[in-house]
């Protein structure tokens, strides 16, 4: 059939290749997985992201959590605490100095001033070394003063802004109800002041949690997180003095976002993100199978560096090749109350068969 050399050669060269390329009926084909996931109305390349801490507090910070996987940044909050007590300083000294009450109202005005404008050039400078978005964090008080923040913080170039909101509920003076009125006329008041998207970090500490989850989902907020770790006090007994406890959190802190992220999941009328005590993985996985579409992280940074979020990913990118999951949006919210055939579970309270005689 092939009168020359070459085209026998070349015939032999053409079915070696076919052989080459041909693929066995059985064989397994790797599909790469898809991370990808949208948060605050965001395009994150995963869900993992760096939480507001002295981690977050510069662009350099900004520039190694981006470089070890984050796929967003909330940058370390400008407390309105501070402002107001480095005010209080200030004016008990002006005091004493027999200064005028004009110049009480200047140094307030410096004061603010300043910490504003320090802190929209760390936006600014943050936007500038990275390309991963970059979330602006407000720790909020009852004042309505620092609203203006937020519109200089979206004016730096801010993608989003976190407002981190947490009244301690021992003021004897203010009801529940007083406090979550609160709650919801910050997040109308902001929402006023900016176009970009709007988050809100709080807490467990509300007398009706899920109908009050609910109620701020329904504000215009683009997403909630769940939960806030808070400061938290221990005592010295041998000096009888009060003493910060562990500033960082523990994997068995997950416990409490989990259950409410896989409770309200399904039910809220904006993004769920989960934070505390996600430290692995694992935890990660856990957390989008409740339904969370995004997690923040901060304590497992400070133990293992940025490069924990490369081995939360490479864990997470292996579990959904085990089960067949190519896409996160093909397991999301999968073990929600909502989607649960035992939603009783999720709210059992009391230790029974485990520690029950």
């Amino acid at each position: 059939m092939f009168s020359h050399p070459r085209h026998y050669a070349a015939s032999r060269l053409f079915f070696k290749c076919r052989r080459l390329n041909a693929r066995p009926k059985s064989a397994t084909v790797h599909v790469m997985t898809d991370l990808s996931t949208r948060y605050m109305g965001l395009s994150l390349a995963n869900p993992i992201i760096a939480g507001s801490s002295g981690l977050t507090g510069t662009a350099k910070g900004v520039k190694e959590v981006e470089a070890g996987g984050a796929a967003a940044v909330v940058l370390k909050s400008i407390f309105e605490e501070e402002i107001a007590s480095e005010y209080a300083e200030v004016l008990a000294e002006a005091k004493e100095k027999g200064m005028s009450l004009e110049s009480y109202d200047y140094y307030d005005y410096e004061i603010r001033g300043d910490r504003v404008a320090a802190y929209t050039d760390l936006v600014r400078e943050a936007k500038k070394s990275v390309s991963i978005p970059v979330i602006a964090s407000v720790n909020c008080t009852y004042s309505r003063e620092w609203t203006s923040f937020a519109k200089e913080l979206e004016r730096a170039g801010a993608d989003g802004l976190e407002l981190n909101m947490f009244f301690l509920p021992s003021d004897l003076r203010r009801s529940s109800e007083e406090r979550e009125r609160e709650y919801v006329a910050v997040v109308e008041r902001v929402r006023k002041e900016v176009r970009i998207p709007v988050a809100l970090k709080i807490s467990p500490y509300f007398s009706t949690l899920a109908q009050m989850i609910q109620k701020l989902s329904k504000t215009g907020v683009s997403a909630l997180v769940l939960f806030n770790r808070f400061y938290s006090i221990d005592f010295d007994v041998e000096k009888l003095a009060v003493t910060a406890a562990n500033a960082l959190s523990t994997p068995a802190e997950i416990a409490a976002p989990l259950r409410w992220i896989a409770l309200m999941a399904n039910r809220v009328g904006c993004d769920l993100a989960a934070s505390t005590g996600i430290h692995d993985g694992a935890a990660v996985i856990k957390q989008l199978l409740a339904g969370a579409r995004a997690v923040q992280i901060v304590s497992t940074l400070y133990k293992n560096g940025a490069g924990a979020v490369r081995a939360m990913i490479a864990e997470l990118e292996a579990w959904m090749d085990r089960h067949g999951f190519k896409a996160i949006a093909d397991f999301r919210g999968k073990m929600s109350q909502a989607a649960s055939e035992d939603p009783a579970v999720y709210e059992r309270v009391q230790f029974m068969k485990q520690y029950g005689r």
